[in-house]
C-alpha cells in the first residue's frame, strides 16, 4: 500500500511539472534521484560492486530497462494531456497485456476465458476513452502504450527472476534506465532549476523507496494476495487529482475502470486456479 501511495505521489508530482519540462527530462531526472538512492541503500547493506553487476543474462539486463523508460515517458506524456485518474486506469491494461504476451514469449498456455478477459479490458479502454469524446485523442493512446511498455518489462522481470539476484536486477534497472533515457533527453533539454532539481531528486527517492517496498511485500506474501493492491492506485491518483488539479473522474472513467479491474481480477482467479491444477 506505501508503495502505491509512493508512485502516485510520483505520477501527480511529474504532471505537475511537464508544464515547465518535456516528459523524457522528467524521466531522466526520475532516474538520477533512483540511482542516487539506490547507491546509499547498497552502501547500507554493504554491497559490492563486483556482486552487483555480475549477472548471467547481461542482454537481458541491458534491454528491460530500456521498456521501463518507453513506459515511465509513455505515461508521463499522457499525463501532459489527461487527467491522472483516466490515464492510470487506462494503464490498468497491463496485467491482460502481460497474460497475451506471455503466450509467444513465455510459451504458456492461455485458455479462451483469459483471452476474453483481455478482449473485456480494452472494451473498459474504449468505456473510458469514449470514442467522439473529450479524450479521444493521439494522448488517450500514451498510456495504452506505456501499459504494453510495462507488460514486456514484467515479463522480462520473469525470465531474470530465476538466475538473478534482486539487488542485480534492482542495479541494472536503476542504471540502465538512466543510460537510456541519457540517449534521448540531450534533444528536449531544458536546464533545470534548482525547484526543478529538487523534483528530481524527490520523485526518484519517492520511486526507488516504492520499489524496495515491493520487493519486501514479494518476500513476505504471495503475488496472488498482493496482485489487488495495485488497483487502489485509482483511489489514491482520483484523490490527488482532485485535491491538487481539481479534476472529477467522470462517470465513464468508473465505468471503464470497473470493467479493466474486473476482467484483471478474472485473470488472476484463472492463472490461480490453473497453478492449483497443475
Amino acid at each position: 500500500m506505501v508503495a502505491i501511495f509512493l508512485i502516485s505521489v510520483v505520477d501527480t508530482v511529474c504532471k505537475i511539472f511537464t508544464r515547465d519540462l518535456h516528459s523524457i527530462q522528467l524521466v531522466w531526472g526520475y532516474f538520477v534521484g533512483i540511482n542516487l538512492t539506490l547507491w546509499i541503500y547498497f552502501l547500507f547493506k554493504g554491497e559490492k560492486f563486483s556482486n552487483l553487476r555480475t549477472t548471467e543474462r547481461p542482454l537481458l539486463q541491458i534491454l528491460r530497462p530500456a521498456f521501463l523508460v518507453c513506459s515511465i515517458s509513455s505515461l508521463f506524456i499522457g499525463l501532459t494531456y489527461l487527467p491522472i485518474a483516466e490515464a492510470t486506469a487506462i494503464g490498468f491494461v497491463a496485467p491482460l497485456f502481460i497474460t497475451a504476451l506471455s503466450v509467444p514469449i513465455l510459451k504458456e498456455q492461455v485458455d479462451l476465458h483469459r483471452w476474453g478477459a483481455v478482449v473485456v479490458g480494452l472494451v473498459g479502454v474504449v468505456v473510458i476513452i469514449r470514442p467522439g469524446g473529450d479524450l479521444w485523442q493521439l494522448a488517450s493512446a500514451m498510456p495504452l502504450l506505456g501499459a504494453l511498455f510495462f507488460a514486456l518489462f514484467q515479463i522480462m522481470t520473469r525470465l531474470l527472476a530465476a538466475t538473478e539476484r534482486t539487488h542485480t536486477t534492482l542495479f541494472y534497472t536503476g542504471l540502465g534506465g538512466l543510460a537510456w533515457s541519457s540517449l534521448i533527453v540531450p534533444f528536449v533539454w531544458t536546464t533545470p532549476s534548482v525547484t526543478h532539481i529538487l523534483v528530481f531528486l524527490a520523485t526518484g527517492t519517492m520511486g526507488a523507496m516504492a520499489h524496495l517496498c515491493m520487493i519486501t511485500a514479494f518476500d513476505n506474501a504471495e503475488a496472488s494476495f498482493l496482485a489487488p493492491y495495485n488497483y487502489t492506485k485509482l483511489i489514491w491518483v482520483a484523490a490527488l487529482g482532485y485535491l491538487v488539479f481539481n479534476d472529477i473522474p467522470s462517470l465513464d472513467m468508473w465505468l471503464g475502470a470497473t470493467i479493466i479491474v474486473s476482467a484483471g481480477f478474472y485473470v488472476l482467479y484463472r492463472e490461480k486456479n490453473v497453478n492449483v491444477k497443475t
